[in-house]
C-alpha cells in the first residue's frame, strides 16, 4: 500500500480521477501514466494534472516515443562516409566521386532525410525561395504564368512559393509581409500598382523584384509584361475597321483590376478618336465564369437591342456570351460581333473561334524567372529593367473581315 501525504500546492485545486478505478494522465514531459487503483486523488491546474496520492494502485508510465529529426550523422552512418562528404553531396558542392555521391543519395532517400535549410539561411540571411504573388488562382490566366516560372527555375536551387491576394491591396500587404519575413531570394509580383506599405517593403527588401503582366508604369526594380493600353487600342482599331459602331463593353470592376482598366482606357480612347462612344457597359465583381458571361450578355442585349458588337474584358465571360448568342440563333459575326482578351486554350473547344488577344502569359513567367535566377547567380541581365512583350491578335470567327 502506498501512502503519502502532501500539502496542496498554491494555485492547485483538488480533483478526482474521472474514471474511478483507473485513469490515464498526460505528464508535462509528454509521457503517459496509466493507473489502476480503487481511488485516486490528484491536483490539477486545468491542462496539467499532478498526482498527489495514489492508494492501492499499480502505476505504469509509458513514454511517448516521438521520432527525432534525422541529421547528417544518420545519413553518414547509413552511407558509410563522413558527415562532411554527406554535406557536400547534399549541397551539390565540392569534388565527390560519382560512386560516393550515389551512395549518399540512396541512403538519404531510403531514410527520408530532408536537409534543414534554416541553419544555412541564418548564415546567408536568405532562403532559396522565390516569392510569387498573384491576384487569383480561380481563373485560367495565372496557372500558365506559374508554369513558366516553375519550369525555368527547375535547373536552379530556387523554388517558387505562391501567395494569392484576391486583387485586394490590404491582402497583398499581408502576403508580402509574411513572405519577405522568410528572406526569400527574389519576388515576382503581379502588377505595378501597390499600396505605399507594399512599395516600401519591396524597395527595402534588398533582393531582385520583378513585377509582371504590365509595363504601363514605373517598376520598382524590373517588370515583364505587355502594354494593356496598347492591347485595348489595337482591338478597338480592328473593330472600327470591321465597320462596327454600336459597341457594348463587359468587364471586371476596374478599381480592383488595374490591367483591365488600362485596356478599357486604351479601347475607349481609340473609339473616341473615331467619334464612337460605348453604347452600353456593365462591370461585375467575382471570378470570371461562363455563367457570368451568359447572364451579362442576356441583360445587355435585352437592355440595348441595337448593339452590333460586344467586347469582353476576358475570354471566360466572352465564351459565355458567345454560347448564349448562338443558342438564341443570333448571327455571329453578321448581326453582332464579339471579342475578348487572354487567348486561353479553352477557346479551342468552342463551336466558333472567339476573337481574342494573347497576353503572353507563359513567356512572362519564363522571363521573370530568368531575371531572378540570373541576378541570384551574379550573371549579367541582358535585357533592361522593362521587358516588353507583344500580344498577338487572333481574329477568330466572331469579327467580320473586310
Amino acid at each position: 500500500m502506498l501512502k503519502k501525504v502532501l500539502a496542496t500546492p498554491a494555485g492547485f485545486e483538488p480533483a478526482t480521477c474521472p474514471l474511478g478505478g483507473g485513469c490515464s494522465i498526460q505528464l508535462s514531459h509528454g509521457a503517459f501514466m496509466f493507473s489502476e487503483c480503487l481511488s485516486a486523488a490528484i491536483w490539477s491546474t486545468g491542462e496539467r494534472p499532478v498526482i498527489n496520492a495514489l492508494r492501492q494502485c499499480r502505476t505504469v508510465t509509458v513514454t511517448n516515443q516521438t521520432k527525432r529529426p534525422l541529421t547528417l550523422r544518420d545519413v553518414s552512418e547509413a552511407s558509410g562516409v563522413s558527415e562532411m562528404t554527406v554535406s557536400r553531396v547534399l549541397r551539390n558542392k565540392g569534388d565527390v566521386s560519382e560512386a560516393t555521391r550515389k551512395k549518399v543519395q540512396e541512403a538519404a532517400k531510403r531514410l527520408g532525410y530532408v536537409p534543414n535549410k534554416i541553419a544555412g539561411a541564418l548564415a546567408s540571411q536568405r532562403v532559396n525561395l522565390v516569392a510569387v504573388i498573384i491576384p487569383s488562382l480561380g481563373n485560367m490566366v495565372f496557372p500558365e504564368v506559374l508554369s513558366g516560372i516553375s519550369e525555368t527555375l527547375e535547373d536552379t536551387d530556387l523554388q517558387p512559393v505562391v501567395g494569392v491576394t484576391d486583387y485586394l491591396p490590404e491582402k497583398e500587404e499581408k502576403v508580402l509581409f509574411e513572405m519577405l519575413s522568410w528572406r526569400p531570394s527574389g519576388v515576382i509580383i503581379a502588377g505595378l500598382e501597390h499600396s505605399e506599405a507594399s512599395q516600401a517593403m519591396l524597395r527595402q527588401a534588398g533582393i531582385p523584384v520583378v513585377e509582371i503582366m504590365d509595363i504601363d508604369g514605373e517598376p520598382i526594380d524590373a517588370c515583364v509584361g505587355i502594354s494593356h493600353r496598347r492591347a485595348g487600342r489595337k482591338m478597338a482599331e480592328e473593330i472600327i475597321a470591321a465597320g462596327y459602331r454600336r459597341i457594348g463593353f463587359m468587364g471586371t470592376k476596374m478599381p480592383l483590376d488595374h490591367r483591365a482598366r488600362k485596356r478599357f482606357e486604351g479601347f475607349t480612347r481609340t473609339l473616341a478618336k473615331s467619334g464612337i462612344e460605348i453604347a452600353d457597359q456593365e462591370f461585375y465583381s467575382g471570378g470570371s465564369a461562363l455563367a457570368k458571361g451568359r447572364e451579362m450578355t442576356a441583360k445587355m442585349t435585352e437592355r440595348t437591342p441595337d448593339l452590333d458588337f460586344l467586347y469582353y474584358s476576358n475570354d471566360m465571360i466572352g465564351a459565355g456570351g458567345l454560347l448564349y448568342l448562338l443558342e438564341k440563333g443570333i448571327d455571329v459575326p453578321g448581326q453582332i460581333g464579339l471579342a475578348a482578351f487572354n487567348g486561353v486554350e479553352l477557346l479551342d473547344g468552342l463551336p466558333r473561334q472567339l476573337a481574342t488577344m494573347d497576353a503572353c502569359r507563359r513567356e512572362i513567367g519564363v522571363k521573370a524567372a530568368q531575371i531572378i535566377a540570373a541576378r541570384n547567380a551574379g550573371a549579367d541581365v541582358v535585357e533592361g529593367p522593362v521587358v516588353k512583350l507583344s500580344p498577338k491578335l487572333a481574329l477568330g470567327e466572331t469579327l467580320r473581315r473586310n
